[in-house]
């Protein structure tokens, strides 16, 4: 019985899956994007999620701790380099899984997983909106102001007369002085 053991062994012995996933980390973080399959890619993403948040204490121990995961000296500097900057203010999910169609030979379900900062046509969109701040609760004086923005205001301008501008003016004397008028 499998209760409560969480990870996936991919058909693999330990050994053979670490090396494959600190692998495909070392990829995802090279290439900020990867084609593998669905279930590779969740467990992938369980595998890095936690070496990304470490990055983003620059210390020579967590250094050392994700190097022992990744076993790549370049993957590991880009990672504490660069990744690390650009998901200063994240606070998770620095992963996303898109579902691609079967693979052609054996019918595998295939997934793209790529690192969320480094998508261009999503980060566009998400530069463009404004974070809306949520709240829990709402008090009276909150559900007052809102009534009294949702009323109507009457408008009190007068119509303004409508008056001829100087050079409308003067053509139209120019007009009665050739009628004779």
């Amino acid at each position: 019985m499998r209760h409560g053991k969480k990870n996936n062994h991919l058909g693999r012995t330990d050994s053979h899956r670490k090396a494959m996933l600190a692998n495909m980390s070392s990829s995802l973080i090279k290439h900020k994007r990867i084609t593998t399959t669905l279930a590779k890619a969740k467990a992938l993403r369980m595998y890095v999620e936690p070496l990304i948040t470490k990055s983003k204490n620059d210390t020579t121990h967590s250094r050392r701790i994700v190097f022992s995961y990744l076993q790549d000296k370049d993957s590991v500097t880009e990672l504490f380099r660069d990744i690390a900057a650009k998901v200063a203010n994240r606070p998770g999910g620095y992963t996303r899984i898109i579902k691609l169609n079967n693979r052609l030979g054996d019918n595998a379900e295939m997934a793209l997983i790529e690192l969320v900062d480094y998508n261009e046509v999503y980060g566009v969109e998400a530069a463009t909106e404004e974070k809306k701040t949520t709240r829990r609760g709402r008090s009276k004086t909150a559900k007052k102001d809102e009534a009294v923005k949702a009323e109507p205001v009457a408008e009190t301008a007068a119509p303004v007369a409508e008056t001829a501008t100087p050079v409308e003016e003067a053509a139209a004397e120019e007009t009665k002085e050739d009628k004779g008028e």
